[in-house]
């Protein structure tokens, strides 16, 4: 296993991991800033106002992209394990 195949394995896992967190993240920093202008609008300060919708919103993003994230990860899980002969040598 060269530092070369690491850090190749460590690049991926990384990209990854933004390809699934930035949908779902992106949605909640969404709403949050609607959330933000209607409060600043009407002066309503509550705080569960900005966390419930988002709570909902990124839970609801998250059941939608699951069919999509289990493909993605599981094409790199059977990716990783076709190297596993690579990695051993």
């Amino acid at each position: 296993m060269t530092d070369v195949f690491v850090l190749e394995v460590a690049r991926q896992a990384v990209w990854i991991i933004l390809l699934v967190s930035l949908p779902i993240l992106g949605a909640g920093l969404i709403v949050g800033l609607v959330i933000s202008i209607l409060q600043a609008a009407t002066q309503i300060q509550e705080q569960t106002l900005t966390f419930v919708p988002k709570l909902i919103v990124t839970f609801l993003v998250i059941i939608l992209l699951l069919p999509w994230i289990i493909h993605l990860i599981s094409n790199y899980t059977v990716e990783l394990y076709g190297k596993w002969p690579t990695m051993l040598h």
